[in-house]
């Protein structure tokens, strides 16, 4: 056991040991190997190489492709909030013991862009369509569902200002939503795609998965195709189901199935329509989608949608 912590405590290059105080430093990428400096890790670089970036990239998919975190519950309802209306269906959730395999809560395509929640920055909270809803039926459509704060009679700058007061204290949320008017020309402002990106950058780095998400978008659109990957994968890291679908079909672009499958599955088992569509035509077409694979993916994908369900949102998908 002696000889072994020798071995793992001493440099990887040199074989020298720590001693006086002083720590090996770990590598950087694959944190499997340490050396005493710079040096000695640039001189055992040629024969670290190979076996540090496969690790390095065993570390990052174990990152990668984790579970998801929950996603935010409505403040009223306290249920999750999917990122599209199209993971909020009327069907009754699918069973495997009761309803044949191509059977599953379709999405009702019109509503695929629409988001499923709208944020009001006079509370700082993102209310589901339901919540809205709901309460406008009680003919306060000119309220915050939240707050109660007026909307009806606050004119665009007065909004602004509500906005810029919140990015003011770091709220991610605002930043992103001014970021939107900023990109749009919305709210009596010129368009300002410099700005809009500026706002997004420091909502994605408060956690922001939907400012990641549009970072993604942008970039991999202006041909940056390495920071739209890191934007895209932390937005899908952070629980934004879209995103963690396009990474599959990312994938499938580069011919990695295998990883295209394993994203749309965690996707699909968080309400993500299209990526439950996709592993079903995968299955059919003896893509790398097993029997048991699909039968799992798709019962997590009806509870997580069964989950995410009520009337009020029920109603509110009716209406549009």
């Amino acid at each position: 056991m002696k000889n072994l912590n020798h071995k793992v405590h001493c440099c990887a290059d040199c074989g020298g040991v720590a001693e006086g105080g002083v720590s090996l430093k770990a590598c950087k990428s694959c944190m499997s190997v340490k050396y005493c400096n710079v040096n000695c890790q640039k001189n055992h670089w040629p024969t670290h190489k190979k076996v540090c970036k496969q690790r390095a990239a065993e570390l990052c998919d174990e990152v990668l492709f984790k579970d998801p975190l929950p996603k935010d519950d409505c403040p009223i309802c306290f249920l999750p909030m999917p990122e599209r209306l199209l993971s909020c269906m009327t069907l009754p959730p699918a069973t495997i013991s009761s309803v044949p395999i191509a059977d599953f809560a379709e999405a009702n395509e019109e509503l695929a862009d629409m988001s499923m929640e709208t944020y009001y920055s006079c509370c700082g909270k993102s209310i589901c369509v339901g919540c809205i809803n709901s309460f406008g039926k009680t003919r306060n459509i000119g309220t915050c569902p939240f707050c109660k704060a007026d909307h009806v009679n606050k004119t665009d700058g007065e909004g602004v200002e509500e906005f810029i007061k919140r990015v003011e204290v770091n709220d991610a949320g605002s930043m992103y939503v001014l970021g939107n008017h900023y990109c749009q020309g919305q709210l009596g402002l010129l368009r300002d795609r410099e700005r809009a990106m500026e706002l997004w950058t420091r909502a994605a780095v408060l956690g922001s998965s939907q400012a990641h998400f549009h970072l993604g978008v942008y970039y991999r659109e202006g041909g940056d195709l390495k920071k739209a990957k890191f934007h895209t994968e932390a937005a899908a890291m952070a629980g934004h189901e879209v995103a963690r679908c396009n990474l599959g079909m990312i994938e499938v672009q580069s011919g990695n199935m295998g990883r295209a499958v394993k994203h749309w599955t965690i996707a699909a088992s968080t309400g993500n329509h299209a990526a439950m569509k996709n592993i079903l035509v995968n299955f059919k077409q003896g893509h790398g989608v097993s029997r048991d694979a699909l039968n799992s993916t798709l019962t997590a994908y009806n509870n997580y949608c069964a989950e995410m369900r009520s009337e009020a949102r029920d109603a509110a998908i009716r209406s549009y």
